[in-house]
C-alpha cells in the first residue's frame, strides 16, 4: 500500500443507536491508530450538532466509525455528501439499501446470491399464529449486530403463539423479518476494497452468536481461518465480494452466513451485508487482516485510502462529464 500523506481526520463515533458502546470503542481505536501514524485526529462523538462540528473541523476526510442508525443507514452519508466531505466506508445509496435486510434480499437474490426465504410481519401477528413452521428466526428489519434476534423453536421458548409478555424483539419493533431457522455454523467474511479477506468461523458459548456474544470477552471462540472444507472458504469468498460490488459498498464490508453442514455448498446462505463493520478488539475485520499480515493502523489506513481513492475517481469523473 502507498504511504498516505499526513491527513487531518475526523473520526465520527458514538451516536445514539443500540450500538454507541460499541461505535465508541470502534472509534477510540481508529483515532489512537491514526494518531500512531501521525495524523491529526479530531474525535466527535456525533449529536445533533454533528454537522456544525464537521464545518468546524474541516478535516480532510472523515472516517465513519458509526453503527447502527443514523450513522449506518445513510442519514448521515447524505448529510456528508450535501457538505462536501470525503468519508470511509459505503455512500448513501449502498446504506439505505444493506441496512434494510428486505431491500438486500431484493437486490442480490435476484443475482443468485442465496439468503433465506421469509418475509416481514407485523408484531401483532405474531400473537395471533406463526408466521413460518416452526423453528425460525425473527429480527429486526434494519439493526445490525444481532440486535433484538429471536429463535422460535417448536418447544414453545416464547410460547405458542407468542404471548406478548415473552421478552423479545416483538417489543421493542413494530415489524420484524421472519426467516427459516438455517441450522449448522456461524461465517463471516470480510471484503476491503476489490479483496476478499478470508473465512471466520465463530462458535458462541451462549445460544447462538448474539448482541452480547459478539462484544463481550469469552462468549465467542473465533476460528480463523474457518475449518472448512476449500469450496466453502472459496464459496464465502465469491458470494461475499459479489455481494459488496452488487449493492455498490466502498472501503470494507463483512458479509455474515449460515452454513448447513450437512448440506453442502447448496446449505450456504447470506445472511447479511454490513457496511461498517466494528473495529473492536473483538471485531472481525481486524482479526482477519491481521492474520493476513495487516496490522490494525495498516487496515485503518487502507481504509481511508480507499476513501480517498473513491472521491478522486468521483471528482475525475464530474470533470469529464
Amino acid at each position: 500500500m502507498t504511504a498516505l500523506p499526513r491527513l487531518h481526520v475526523a473520526v465520527l463515533m458514538g451516536g445514539w443507536s443500540s450500538e454507541r458502546p460499541v461505535s465508541l470503542t470502534s472509534g477510540e481505536g481508529v483515532a489512537s491508530a491514526l494518531e500512531q501514524r501521525g495524523h491529526r485526529v479530531t474525535r466527535i462523538d456525533m449529536g445533533r450538532d454533528v454537522a456544525l462540528r464537521l464545518a468546524e473541523a474541516a478535516p480532510d476526510v472523515v472516517f465513519n466509525a458509526l453503527h447502527g442508525t443514523p450513522g449506518e443507514d445513510g442519514t448521515v452519508q447524505g448529510m456528508m455528501d450535501l457538505m462536501g466531505l470525503t468519508y470511509t466506508h459505503s455512500g448513501l445509496a449502498t446504506s439505505v439499501i444493506a441496512i434494510d435486510k428486505e431491500l438486500t434480499k431484493q437486490a442480490l437474490v435476484p443475482h443468485g446470491i442465496p439468503m433465506p426465504g421469509g418475509r416481514v410481519v407485523k408484531t401483532a401477528e405474531l400473537y395471533e399464529r406463526d408466521p413460518l413452521a416452526r423453528p425460525y428466526v425473527l429480527k429486526p428489519v434494519n439493526e445490525g449486530s444481532s440486535v433484538g434476534v429471536a429463535i422460535v423453536t417448536a418447544e414453545g421458548n416464547y410460547g405458542d403463539p407468542i404471548s406478548p409478555q415473552a421478552r423479545g424483539p416483538w417489543q421493542e419493533f413494530d415489524e420484524l423479518l421472519a426467516e427459516p431457522f438455517i441450522r449448522g455454523r456461524e461465517l463471516t467474511t470480510a471484503v476491503l476494497g476489490d479483496r476478499a479477506l478470508m473465512v471466520t468461523e465463530l462458535i458462541p458459548k451462549t445460544a447462538f452468536y448474539d448482541f452480547d456474544a459478539k462484544y463481550t470477552d469469552g462468549l465467542t471462540e473465533h476460528v480463523c481461518p474457518a475449518d472448512v472444507p476449500e469450496d466453502i472458504a472459496q464459496a464465502c469468498k465469491d458470494i461475499a465480494l459479489r455481494a459488496h460490488k452488487l449493492l455498490g459498498c466502498k472501503g470494507t464490508s463483512r458479509s455474515d452466513f449460515r452454513w448447513d453442514d450437512e448440506r453442502g455448498v447448496e446449505g450456504l446462505f447470506l445472511l447479511e451485508v454490513n457496511t461498517q463493520p466494528g473495529m473492536t478488539p473483538l471485531s472481525l475485520v481486524p482479526e482477519q487482516a491481521r492474520h493476513l499480515g495487516m496490522d490494525y493502523p495498516d487496515l485503518v489506513e487502507a481504509i481511508l485510502a480507499e476513501a480517498l481513492k473513491d472521491a478522486a475517481a468521483a471528482k475525475a469523473k464530474k470533470g469529464a462529464g
